[in-house]
């Protein structure tokens, strides 16, 4: 995963859209993900059959796969437009291989809505507390824990 400033979505409707570049393991990984850690926060997701990519209603995380990513990591996310210094209207989520798993799913997706890695929390926590769950660095949890839960539902 990469280390970088993660600004969060700009509103609690979380439109998702996963590229052709993902293989059927990597959509099902996102989507479990989804339908799964996320449905238990204050975000409404839904899936988009293509990706809005200008205007006022762009969609808010469009996950690749098979793309490069900075060396060391195996995923990384990054806004693409944002709206001010806190808030991003488009993501991009992109991993190194057309499917990835459940954690890093989960661990990317949550840079995209505002979380970070431990050691740049507040307070600050080691990059591999199991507090984390799937913030972890690297990530063994393939689900958010009751903190992250806590900060996304604050949030949104």
């Amino acid at each position: 995963m990469s280390e970088g400033f993660f600004c969060q979505t700009d509103n609690s409707t979380l439109t998702v859209f996963r590229e052709s570049s993902l293989n059927t393991y990597g959509k099902a990984s996102i989507a479990a993900t989804l339908n799964g850690s996320y449905a238990g926060t204050d975000l409404t997701v839904s899936f988009s059959s293509s990706a809005v990519t200008s205007g006022s209603a762009e969609t808010d995380i469009i996950y690749q796969g098979n793309k490069p990513v900075p060396s060391g990591n195996i995923g990384m996310t990054w806004c693409n437009d944002a709206v001010s210094a806190r808030r991003c209207d488009q993501h991009y989520a992109r991993w190194s291989t057309a499917g990835p798993t459940q954690s890093t799913a989960c661990h990317e997706t949550g840079h995209a809505v505002g979380l970070t890695h431990g050691n740049r929390a507040s307070p600050a926590l080691n990059n591999g507390d199991d507090r984390l769950r799937c913030m972890t660095r690297p990530s063994e949890f393939s689900t958010l824990g009751p903190t992250n839960l806590g900060n996304i539902n604050a949030t949104y």
